[in-house]
């Protein structure tokens, strides 16, 4: 029985009171008239009463039909709250599978055929180190060569300034075909892949290498020009190319050590060009060009062992789509058929990059998530070239006989450059994945300003106190002490830092036109260095260091404040670094969101395009609660003895049709 509403129950109270009272006028009333008139008056009032009733009975409905659809709603709420906790649950089972795997990546080791593939690749930076400094040594002959080349056409003799610009251009021609090379990596790298843009770059290492042993012989010095253009394109595609694919094919844990074999690499090039540059083997007026032609060792070498690797199995897999293809060169890289966890983890990084799987450079300068790792890829590789180190490569003889020591001594200074720079490379390897790319960089810019500094005075103490000799031999040894020490800190962090980490700040998409800018702009720098420096050299005498001082500082600065830390981080944990903002607490947060987002791709996979929406919103505004437990399932996931648990089904979703 429904009870009416208190309105309504003093409405009829009222009503029969008022009929009571008629009635009792009816018995004491004698005029039929009066009688009419008061039945009337109740048939009025008793359909009132009716219609009162009946709109009772309507609101007391409606009542009703709402009771029923608030307990609808809170059945609906009910479900959606059962839902939403075994969705929970299946995130956290996902981010514990997932943090178990990326420990399972964590543990895998350099096999026998992973280190051939490497060493078959990094063959293209020593060609690269090797042309940097082998120009050096020779100097005196080749400007020789250029003074009886202009002799024989002209008649007379060449101005020694026109020498020197022609020896500035023998220089800086090869940064020029650098440039273009390495702007041309990342539409190789698409078109060709990673190991067939190397094997076909080999072609223009050969030739170029034979046009600069054939440049006495054609006694021409416009024919050691073209080569030098030629082996700069080389270099340069290299310098793009050979960072790529070790990146892709190392395994995470090792990613840094063996990204640091590229600069190894590039050291030992110029040691070796060092060591055959000095007279007693080939640096000597009639042997230079060999010297400049064997360029075409590490072309022929590769073009050799090459073709035994395997493409990368990134490219193959999110480039090509060529899964089965992507498994074989992995089981062979892996010596192992366990390849599930790196096919997963492409796979999240393929899903993370969907909307930008094939990206232009226009794109990538345009896209403002990419646009601070692009910032932080340019500024690295202008830290490498305006540290001043290639003013130390290219004019290292000529800047020790400036200091006081004899043209002999000179070059062996020189060549004492090259083993220290090997030297500190082997022990920066370990280093890399221990201490960190961005704690090692700011160790190596610091070191390079402070020693920059101190090849300053022992310049201006060797103009002040010229006279007194013995200063004059002290200051010798203190700038050669100087000089190496800054090379040391060079190859500690700024040598191989710039070209790893450009190709760990950007995931598959991305990844080739990242690597053509940060390439081309390190060329550029190059070029500039090596074209402005003798100039620089004249015009501020002992205050020539004093401007890569002041860069130094600028890069150090930068590094601390912008620059995060990429050890041991897989590619979506970088790109989660950008997404969420590069401060401190995104720092200490990339893990594990980089974990969630593999939680989510996952589920976008089995959820319907309404709920796929909705976590789309929720990837970009983290529920706190979600941190919570994920960190639980990281404390939990430690024990690998305990048998791993796959994730769970994902259970159908129970929303109703109507939505909520």
């Amino acid at each position: 029985m429904v009870s009416l509403p208190p309105s309504l129950q003093k409405q009829v109270s009222v009503m029969s009171m008022n009929l009571s009272a008629k009635l009792d006028e009816l018995q004491r009333g004698d005029r039929q008239l009066e009688t009419t008139v008061a039945l009337c008056e109740i048939r009025t009032q008793l359909q009132e009463l009716t219609k009162s009733v009946e709109s009772c009975q309507s609101e007391v409905s409606e009542v009703k039909r709402d009771m029923v659809a608030i307990k609808h709603e809170l059945d609906t709420v009910q479900q959606v709250k059962e839902e939403i906790e075994e969705l929970r649950e299946y995130v956290d089972r996902l981010e514990e599978h997932s943090h178990r795997r990326k420990l399972r990546l964590l543990e895998q080791g350099l096999t026998l055929f992973l280190s051939y593939a490497i060493l078959a690749a990094v063959l293209g930076m020593l060609q690269f180190g090797y042309n940097t400094g082998v120009i050096n040594a020779p100097e005196v002959n080749i400007e020789n060569f250029m003074k009886d080349v202009y002799k024989d056409r002209y008649g007379e003799d060449i101005k020694e300034s026109a020498v020197k610009r022609l020896y500035s251009v023998a220089v800086s021609i090869f940064a020029i075909g650098g440039m273009l090379g390495g702007f041309s990596g990342g539409m190789i790298a698409n078109r060709f892949g990673r190991k067939g843009g190397l094997l076909l770059n080999n072609v223009l290492g050969i030739v170029g290498a034979c046009l600069m042993g054939c440049t006495k012989i054609a006694n021409s010095y416009e024919i050691l020009f073209l080569g030098r253009f030629i082996i700069g394109v080389n270099c340069g595609l290299n310098t793009s190319l050979v960072p790529m694919y070790i990146s892709e094919i190392a395994p995470l844990n090792l990613r840094g050590g063996l990204g640091t074999v590229n600069q190894l690499a590039v050291t030992v090039g110029l040691l070796v060009s060092q060591v055959l540059g000095i007279e007693q083997i080939l640096g000597t007026r009639d042997r230079w060009p060999v010297l400049l032609g064997l360029a075409i060792c590490p072309a022929i070498l590769q073009l050799l062992l090459l073709p035994f690797c395997p493409e990368s199995p990134r490219y193959l897999l999110i480039t090509k789509q060529w899964e089965e293809e992507a498994r074989k060169a992995l089981r062979r890289l892996r010596a192992s058929n366990q390849v599930e966890e790196d096919i997963e983890e492409m796979r999240a990084e393929e899903r993370a990059q969907q909307a930008e799987a094939s990206i232009s450079m226009t794109e990538l300068i345009c896209s403002p998530t990419l646009r601070a790792p692009l910032v932080i890829g340019v500024v690295m590789q202008l830290s490498q070239q305006l540290s001043g180190i290639n003013a130390v490569f290219y004019y290292s003889t000529d800047l020790f006989m400036s200091s006081g020591l004899t043209e002999e001594s000179a070059k062996f200074a020189t060549i004492g450059i090259g083993a220290i720079m090997v030297g500190m490379t082997l022990v920066s390897i370990p280093l890399m994945d221990r201490t960190g790319r961005r704690t090692l960089h700011l160790y190596g810019l610091g070191g390079m300003f402070i020693f920059s500094i101190f090849i300053t005075i022992s310049f201006l103490i060797k103009e002040f106190f010229g006279f007194v000799q013995e200063m004059i031999d002290w200051m010798s040894y203190l700038s050669v002490v100087s000089t190496l020490s800054f090379v040391v800190f060079f190859a500690v962090g700024p040598g191989s830092i710039p070209w790893m980490i450009t190709a760990e700040l950007f995931s598959q998409g991305p990844r080739p036109a990242a690597m053509s800018i940060a390439v081309l702009v390190n060329w550029m720098a190059n070029f500039l260095v090596g074209i402005c420096f003798p100039s620089m050299k004249t015009a501020l005498d002992t205050y020539t260091f004093l401007p890569f001082s002041a860069f130094l500082a600028i890069f150090w600065i930068f590094t601390y404040k912008k620059v995060p830390e990429t050890k041991n981080k897989t590619f979506e944990e970088i790109l989660a670094l950008f997404r969420h903002g590069n401060d401190r607490s995104s720092l200490r947060e990339s893990r594990l969101y980089g974990s969630m987002l593999n939680c989510v791709n996952a589920l976008e996979e089995h959820i319907p395009p309404a709920e796929s929406a909705a976590l789309m919103v929720a990837e970009e505004k983290p529920h706190p609660d979600s941190f919570v437990f994920a960190a639980g399932s990281e404390r939990s996931s430690i024990a690998p003895a305990q048998p791993e648990r796959p994730p769970p089904p994902l259970p159908p979703p129970r929303f109703p049709n109507s939505g909520v």
